[in-house]
């Protein structure tokens, strides 16, 4: 089974035109990822050499932090350090990307705590298990168990939106699928940052940006989905939301580069949940590399990024903060 590009019968967005600053800061960032994945061969290694970058930017200011077990799933709470925030009224659960091989708490807490104080919100950072070890479906189980958790905690789904970035927008995906299929509570909103929507990468940007993506390569992709698949179909709705029926999914953001290897990921998904009915906002950035909105205060086009997920989640919210 393979869906090839379609024109998208939406309209995406019209992004801010990258600027020479932008561009500048952009260069400077992929250069010290460049110097960090040197002879990153393996899938530990590249884990690794992801860990070493992200500890190298700063921590997260303003903000509280406490550790939470969510029903088994290791995962933090953060939220802005302001004393009239009314905690647990509205909440982000978000799950990190790293191509299932790796992130974690620690390489996404500059967005968490970025995006806590732009939403005034809660935010879940999650883990999950990590391939080589666990392959599918342990990821996508964790990232359903901690959403469950926070309705069992007494967030209302209304006040919660569920993101992911890279292979964690694919979970988010694939976790509110799952919830959306049993007939359960559903998020008030999802956002996909570069997500990951087709695990058998018959996208034709895999092939026309393969040369014009310095984070994402392709030989790094089919290494990555192969430990994630193991036995399973690349095509499974299960596994690929690309692949399934997103009917009735909630208002969906999606954020991708122009110049991404999963530029194609994005778009498709973007025009299947258009023709299903979904309340779909895409939109494509001039630019910038895959998950650059981890690095916001680094990056001018990241804060930019980040304030349009927090536009997006507070008017999805049942509660929106008081302006």
């Amino acid at each position: 089974m393979m869906l090839s590009a379609l024109p998208l019968e939406i309209s995406a967005q019209e992004m801010p035109a990258l600027t020479l600053a932008s561009k500048e800061q952009v260069e400077k960032l992929l250069s010290r990822w460049k110097e960090h994945f040197k002879g990153a061969e393996t899938l530990r290694d590249r884990r690794s050499a992801f860990r070493r970058f992200m500890e190298s930017l700063p921590e997260p200011t303003r903000v509280q932090i406490r550790h939470v077990d969510a029903d088994g799933v290791d995962a933090e709470l953060v939220w802005p350090a302001r004393l009239h925030h009314p905690i647990g009224r509205r909440v982000i659960l978000f799950i990190h990307g790293g191509g299932f091989y790796s992130g974690s708490i620690r390489t996404h807490h500059l967005i968490a705590g970025s995006l806590a104080k732009a939403a005034s919100s809660d935010v879940l950072l999650m883990d999950y298990r990590l391939t080589p070890e666990y392959s599918y479906p342990a990821q996508v189980n964790d990232a359903l168990t901690a959403y469950r958790w926070l309705l069992d905690s007494g967030y209302s789904n209304g006040n919660i939106v569920v993101i992911g970035d890279g292979a964690g927008g694919n979970l988010a995906l694939e976790a509110v699928l799952r919830q959306m299929r049993s007939r359960q509570p559903l998020p008030a909103a999802v956002v996909a940052l570069s997500p990951i929507t087709d695990l058998s990468a018959s996208g034709a940007s895999v092939t026309a940006n393969a040369a014009n993506d310095p984070v994402l390569d392709k030989d790094a992709l089919d290494v990555l989905r192969k430990a994630y698949l193991g036995n399973n179909s690349a095509t499974d709705p299960n596994i690929s939301p690309l692949y399934a029926d997103l009917s009735g999914f909630p208002p969906l953001l999606l954020q991708v580069g122009s110049g991404e290897l999963l530029l194609d990921d994005t778009l498709r998904l973007a025009d299947k949940a258009h023709k299903a009915g979904v309340d779909v906002t895409t939109q494509v950035w001039p630019g910038m590399p895959h998950q650059w909105q981890l690095f916001p205060s680094v990056l001018d086009d990241a804060d930019k990024a980040g304030q349009k997920i927090a536009e997006f989640a507070i008017a999805h919210f049942a509660d929106p903060p008081a302006q």
